[in-house]
């Protein structure tokens, strides 16, 4: 009598049906994909073209303003209808406006993407054919119909995204393309059960152990989870279950629920009274190893079962199936947010097991402008890009979607700590109906399917929102018309706490939880988006931020993306692909203004790819070094943004095809585990170690100020130790912080195998010479390794590998050479190529030459911008 789940994803077809249909579709009923969307099917038949290209996304826009009909049919028999009391007809996700039919009997009315449906459709059923149809509204017209009845909010974009509860992106961003896309785009099954179901589990997991001598305390303004820190302790499983029975109105029968956890960790039973529809469960698991996050240690995790049974249904009886079953992974770690005030402010310190973990953090964008496109291999590789970079949390941005399980499984397995936006951003949010209603049942849904993992850390209120209130003029504008803060404020947070009450809740991001303005950077998160905007980079040293929350800088994609993407011949920095690949306002403008005070703008199109790549390296690796070398005052950033969902010009490190961009290299070199950091103090300069490590650090620091050819005019050596997870800051003597001629020297700091360099000039304004160097080339495992030893000196040189093979990847970039000194780049299959085809990649890559890896295309330096000839002169 166990559940039968039949998946319903087969024989669709869709169809145009209203609005503003395409004489290339008509009223065509073409195949359809589902989960997927009806971009992707067109485009699959050939109706329309790739909306990536060129301007494409132009062409496509009348898909987003057009109705559209999915129909299928699947075929039952009278014994299937027979072996089950109830049947149930569940849709994980519908994006978004749509009428569900079945067998011509109209089920409901549903907008909301981001949650699942379930109907109870066993009188709708019959043997034999049964014809479901799910017919679409445009989400554009939808969105405007519901803006004019709601009135209208603040936003930053035309399309009122804050009218319909559908991914605010799909409307277009500042790095999105506009896709208003329609679809089933989550799986559809029909569950046949009977006497009961399992309906909701909410699992959490508790530790609680004594904190050792001299372990850290927690006394945060936003919620913690309880527990003590070690490394081995007790640990429980509690598991609230809701259980729904086949007739509403019945109490039904005694029941069974019983939970069962791996690794000799025991079960546990209880049994659940007729008329009884929720019950609780404790389970001691005995001895449990510790949850860490990426860089702190080992991520166990530990197998739950729940079933639900008869209680005859015994381990001795005839059928032992139960009625139902949930399965979840699950680790055990206590964490918690510190905002206790100091004399500097409100830190926003996060502690895991009791140990305070700087945060080394990426801001998540979905993968994929078309969502159903993102599978769980594309996400591990996405996932381990960040680990590689010693990223060690991502937060899922509030404009896109909630993470699926792929992603969160993957977060569990990898030590990569989670902050999940509920989807609200940059807009003023009507609170009135439907959409209160709507906004609950979301929430309630996703809090239950993702509170139970180990990697979650936050649950966050809104991106931007309350920033938004206070400072873009929204208080006049709304003329007292609601704006979210009854989501935020009160209904989140009640939510959390009733169905996940271990997950840490934050109001919003930004937010100062002393109740100050919401982006004081002294207090609680900030964003720091005035150095893009209007700002030099080297305006994020003015700050002494507690938590940095977003920051970024723009910047291409890789050069093979860019050119698959755009065809446009001259392609220009202004080409008309190139614009529509550029979505910020006045975006090219912030990059020239960007550049400027470093570089010279160059007038070769290739040469000013590269420089506006490197300045957006740059830019963020000065903004994280600095914020490092702020700890413990500062304790964490989190990067925008890692990925992006399409070939743009953007704040990403990972561009839409997957490819690493040089911002990729600045992320791993800044959050490395051992870091030194040259900066600029008002009495001169100071090298800073920040040790991320369980191991202190020590050894001979060695500084010399030197000239350009690499000859040493002052020097010392100074012994230091780094604690455990700790900082030291060395003060650098006169003789080495102030230059004789500043276009002509720079500041080495290196301990062992690690160096900083500081330049008192900037590349524009320093006599950096052309590059020279020689290089040999070696074939490695999995690839090849190119040996560059410079013979002048070689400022930020990086290999654009996509250049000599779009299958590769680099595993270092941005290293500033002195003469004689040597780097290896180290290509190997890029991390897109699949087992079956890494080999070949790895031969491909041993039949280049050196010649083909040195060309000034390939392998680029700083030094190169320094040619006059090449420039627009500022």
């Amino acid at each position: 009598m166990t559940v039968v789940r039949r998946s319903l994803t087969d024989g669709w077809t869709v169809q145009a049906t209203g609005g503003a249909q395409s004489a290339l579709v008509g009223d065509r009923a073409v195949p359809a994909v589902v989960p997927g969307e009806v971009h992707l099917d067109l485009l699959r038949e050939g109706l329309i073209p790739d909306p990536f290209l060129d301007d494409h996304e132009a062409l496509t826009a009348w898909i987003g303003r057009t109705d559209w009909t999915y129909r299928s049919t699947f075929t039952l028999t009278a014994e299937d209808l027979a072996a089950h009391a109830r049947h149930d007809l569940v849709f994980a996700g519908i994006d978004t406006v749509a009428r569900i039919l079945l067998n011509g009997r109209p089920l409901a009315h549903v907008a909301n993407q981001h949650r699942g449906w379930r109907f109870d459709v066993t009188d709708a059923l019959s043997a034999g054919s049964n014809e479901l149809i799910v017919e679409m509204r445009s989400p554009v017209s939808y969105a405007n119909e519901q803006s004019q009845a709601l009135g209208p909010r603040q936003r930053p974009y035309s399309l009122p995204y804050e009218a319909i509860r559908k991914a605010a992106c799909s409307f277009g961003w500042d790095w999105g393309i506009s896709t208003c896309s329609v679809g089933i785009w989550k799986p559809v099954t029909l569950e046949s059960w009977s006497v009961a179901r399992l309906q909701e589990v909410r699992l959490r997991t508790e530790t609680e152990d004594p904190a050792p001598d001299g372990a850290p305390s927690a006394a945060p303004a936003v919620q913690q989870s309880n527990g003590r820190p070690g490394e081995l302790g007790s640990g429980r499983v509690l598991a609230e279950v809701l259980v729904e029975r086949e007739s509403p109105g019945d109490a039904g029968e005694e029941l069974a629920l019983e939970l069962e956890l791996e690794e000799g960790g025991g079960r546990s039973e209880v049994r659940v009274p007729a008329g009884t529809g929720s019950i609780v469960l404790d389970l001691a698991a005995g001895q449990v190893r510790r949850w860490w996050p990426a860089g702190h240690g080992e991520q166990p995790l530990y197998d739950v079962t729940l079933r639900l049974r008869r209680p005859d249904d015994g381990a001795d009886s005839a059928d032992d199936a139960p009625l139902d079953a949930a399965s979840r992974r699950v680790g055990f770690r206590t964490v918690a947010w510190s905002s206790d005030p100091d004399e500097h402010g409100t830190p926003l310190q996060l502690l895991v097991n009791g140990r305070p973990v700087y945060v080394k953090g990426v801001n998540w964008i979905p993968d994929d402008a078309f969502f159903t496109r993102v599978d769980r291999d594309r996400y591990a590789r996405r996932l381990q890009q960040a680990r590689d970079a010693h990223v060690n949390l991502v937060r899922v941005w509030g404009g896109g979607i909630y993470e699926s399980d792929d992603f969160f499984d993957l977060c569990d397995e990898l030590g990569l700590l989670t902050w999940q936006d509920f989807l609200f951003a940059c807009a003023g949010y009507p609170e009135e109906e439907p959409l209160r209603t709507e906004v609950e049942a979301e929430a309630r849904e996703n809090i239950a399917r993702i509170g139970h993992h180990a990697s979650l850390v936050m649950l966050c209120g809104n991106n931007e929102n309350l920033w938004g209130y206070e400072d873009w003029g929204w208080k006049d504008m709304l003329d007292g018309a609601s704006w979210g803060a009854e989501y935020y404020h009160r209904l989140l947070p009640a939510l959390v706490q009733e169905i996940a009450p271990q997950v840490p809740y934050s109001p919003g991001s930004p937010f100062s939880p002393g109740g100050q303005h919401p982006n004081d950077e002294s207090h609680g998160s900030v964003h720091l988006w005035e150095q893009w905007n209007q700002k030099d980079w080297r305006t994020y040293r003015e700050h002494r931020p507690r938590f940095v929350a977003e920051f970024g800088w723009q910047g291409p994609p890789a050069w093979s993306t860019l050119t698959r993407a755009i065809s446009d011949a001259p392609l220009t920095p202004e080409s008309p692909g190139m614009i529509v690949h550029q979505k910020a306002e006045h975006g090219n403008d912030k990059l020239t203004r960007g550049l400027l005070p470093h570089h010279r703008v160059p007038r070769d199109m290739e040469l000013w790819h590269w420089a506006m790549q490197l300045n957006q390296a740059t830019a963020v690796a000065t903004a994280l070094r600095w914020f490092r070398s702020l700890a413990p005052l500062n304790s964490g950033a989190v990067v925008w943004q890692l990925n992006d969902c399409w070939p743009v010009t953007s704040w990403a490190a990972i561009d839409g095809d997957e490819r690493e961009k040089p911002l990729y290299h600045a992320l791993a070199g800044a959050y490395a585990p051992r870091l030194i950091t040259l900066q600029p103090t008002d009495g001169g300069l100071e090298a800073v170690l920040c040790n991320d490590t369980a191991e202190s650090w020590e050894g001979p620091l060695q500084l010399a100020r030197l000239d350009l050819d690499g000859a040493a005019l002052a020097e010392v050596e100074i012994e230091v130790r780094v604690a455990p997870r700790g900082t030291e800051r060395v003060t650098l003597p006169t003789s080495l912080a102030f230059p004789q001629d500043a276009t002509r020297e720079l500041v080495r700091a290196g301990l062992h195998d690690l160096a900083d360099h500081w330049f008192f000039a900037e590349p524009r304004d320093s006599a950096l010479p052309d590059p020279r160097f020689s290089a040999t080339l070696r074939t490695v495992e999995d690839g090849v390794a190119l040996d560059v030893t410079a013979e002048t000196l070689l400022r930020d040189l990086t290999l654009l590998v996509d250049r000599v093979s779009q299958d590769a990847r680099v595993g270092t970039g941005l290293v500033t050479l002195l003469p004689g000194r040597t780097a290896t780049f180290r290509l190997t299959p890029a991390i897109t190529v699949g087992a079956g085809r890494r080999g070949d990649v790895a031969a491909e890559l041993a039949g280049l030459h050196v010649e083909t890896l040195t060309a000034a295309h390939v392998l680029r330096s700083a030094n190169q911008l320094r040619s006059a000839d090449q420039m627009v002169q500022a």
